[in-house]
């Protein structure tokens, strides 16, 4: 009888003393899940309907029934994770969205991603913004020849930190290629590797003009 009493107590005593550690990692669980939270805070750049894209634009119905708004996540600059959205053609979305998970794991900066609507379709705003874009109704510089972009079918990454060099000049005009700096893309780069294993072309491959910033997929 005395035995029992004295094992109940022992028992008891130790429970009693078990409860501050249960408290304690039930407030660190707590804490944990906030910190979780806190860092999976995504700061939305662009949230753009479709028809809130085109409502005051004049593009053909052609070129924009064949598009697709989707919406990527990323790192931008200041180490936050960004949702953006890209306009592309309905057959590249699932390539873009691939890579983009490619991107954000790899913890690849991008500037921002938000459709050239937001710039009035004007691409040199966008690219002094080191805004990520693809599709843009626009002609090829100089020429008369609808650009790739307009097909949906070709985006530009981080243009400040990538810019197209033409006859020795900058696109954007203030910007500068500097391969040590994060966000820039090499022939090195992941990015240029996921790209090309899905039949995509890097414009800095190409011969006469350098376009660090463009890739496009035109069949």
């Amino acid at each position: 009888m005395f035995t029992s009493i004295v094992t109940h107590f022992n028992v008891t005593d130790k429970f009693i003393s078990f409860i501050p550690l249960l408290f304690l990692l039930s407030f660190l669980s707590v804490k944990e899940n906030q910190n979780l939270l806190q860092k999976e805070e995504i700061i939305v750049d662009s949230n753009y309907t479709l028809e809130e894209i085109f409502s005051d634009s004049n593009i053909p119905e052609w070129y924009k029934k064949h598009l697709r708004l989707i919406s990527v996540e990323y790192f931008s600059f200041d180490n936050k994770v960004h949702r953006g959205q890209i306009l592309i053609h309905k057959d590249l979305a699932n390539d873009i969205i691939e890579i983009f998970k490619v991107v954000k794991g790899k913890n690849f900066p991008i500037g921002k991603v938000i459709p050239i609507n937001k710039y009035n379709w004007d691409d040199n705003l966008s690219m002094n913004d080191n805004n990520t874009s693809a599709f843009n109704f626009r002609y090829v510089k100089g020429t008369s020849k609808l650009s790739s972009h307009a097909h949906g079918r070709a985006i530009d990454i981080n243009p400040i930190l990538n810019p197209q060099i033409k006859n020795g000049k900058y696109f954007p005009a203030d910007s500068k290629y500097d391969v040590t700096v994060l966000g820039t893309i090499t022939s090195n780069s992941f990015l240029v590797k996921e790209f090309t294993k899905r039949g995509w072309k890097w414009g800095g491959f190409w011969r006469r003009n350098k376009d660090y910033q463009h890739f496009e997929k035109l069949n």
